[in-house]
């Protein structure tokens, strides 16, 4: 039950964290936001919000720091050359199953 609690408390953060950087400048700003700065800026936070609360999560979901290391390092390899979404968890997952049997 704490799990599940947790992981809804998780998402409904996640989700506030992300949506709020998009809401916040068309309820501040009346008129187009021209900084380039102030519109990257916008345009990466949710994700490096997303990813600063996800990524810890990361090493203790398997229960092998080991196995969940090897997953993401196969994780970031995949997405580094460009593949998609699924092959990127798909490849994980796999990866993780396997040196679980040897860690």
């Amino acid at each position: 039950m704490r799990s599940t609690s947790y992981a809804f408390i998780a998402i409904c953060l996640m989700a506030l964290v992300t949506y709020i950087p998009r809401v916040l400048p068309v309820t501040l700003f009346r008129k187009k936001i021209t900084s380039p700065f102030i519109r990257s800026f916008l345009n990466y936070v949710p994700y490096a919000v997303l990813g600063a609360m996800t990524f810890p999560a990361i090493f203790y979901s398997t229960g092998n720091t080991m196995t969940a290391i090897c997953g993401t390092i196969v994780a970031l390899a995949l997405a580094m050359y460009n593949q998609g979404l699924v092959v990127v968890a798909i490849g994980a997952i796999i990866t993780t199953y396997v040196t679980s049997y040897f860690f």
